[in-house]
């Protein structure tokens, strides 16, 4: 974790301290924050390679603190949550947040999620022999980065893009829950299914004509996902 710079947003601030110098005996240079508002001024100064941002705070929250970090960088964010309950972690991954940790913790846990995420950050895109894909509706290049609904630009998040470039480059061929999470995610989370629902309900909505009766990105109940090449699309 070397000259990795991290961003702790909490307002707890024995907590941030505590986070502080662990991931400073790692290696890592590390910004602390009490609130939103200082956290997005820390994260314009320091451009942090990662943060880790708590959902109760005093003046802007977690939730909102997520929504402003995603209009301004694709940064891996893990939420520090004392929530437990499925609806709240899945509102932070829909608003953008990579993935969770809940109080307490214990350090081991925190640093072993926040790697993983600075590994899945640092892969590199060219895994992927360069693709594209046009059928007058949708158009996806995947070596530019770019995909087209209708003519129109849609804006995707790294983790969608992900996805969406998995699925794209195994077309007609049903991925399972475990293989998917895998590839976008790492191993770590086999376990975490929600993730790809919630990340594949936001695909539907950005490129699908009708998301509840999608053409492209099919449903293999228990099973998985697939990309499907529609013959028709008028």
């Amino acid at each position: 974790m070397n000259s990795k710079k991290i961003l702790v947003i909490d307002d707890d601030i024995n907590l941030c301290q505590l986070i502080k110098y662990t991931f400073m005996g790692l290696g890592a240079e590390v910004y602390t924050a009490i609130n939103g508002q200082e956290g997005i001024r820390q994260f314009f100064n320091h451009r942090p390679d990662l943060v880790l941002l708590d959902i109760r705070m005093p003046i802007m929250d977690g939730w909102e603190t997520c929504k402003e970090i995603r209009k301004l960088s694709h940064v891996p964010i893990i939420m520090l949550t004392t929530f437990h309950r499925d609806d709240e972690v899945v509102r932070g991954l829909n608003l953008g947040a990579d993935d969770y940790v809940s109080k307490p913790f214990d350090s081991k846990v925190l640093i072993a999620r926040t790697m993983a995420a600075l590994r899945r950050a640092e892969l590199p895109s060219e895994t992927l022999k360069p693709i594209s894909y046009n059928d007058n509706y949708l158009v996806v290049d995947l070596e530019n980065r770019r995909v087209h609904v209708y003519g129109r630009p849609v804006k995707l998040s790294a983790r969608e893009y992900d996805l969406l470039t998995l699925l794209l480059t195994n077309a007609g061929r049903v991925l399972t829950y475990e293989q998917i999470l895998d590839r976008v995610w790492g191993w770590e989370y086999r376990d975490n299914t929600d993730y790809i629902h919630v990340y594949l309900s936001h695909l539907r909505r950005k490129i699908e004509k009708d998301p509840k009766n999608p053409r492209y990105l099919i449903t293999e109940h228990g099973i998985g996902y697939r990309f499907e090449k529609p013959q028709d699309h008028h």
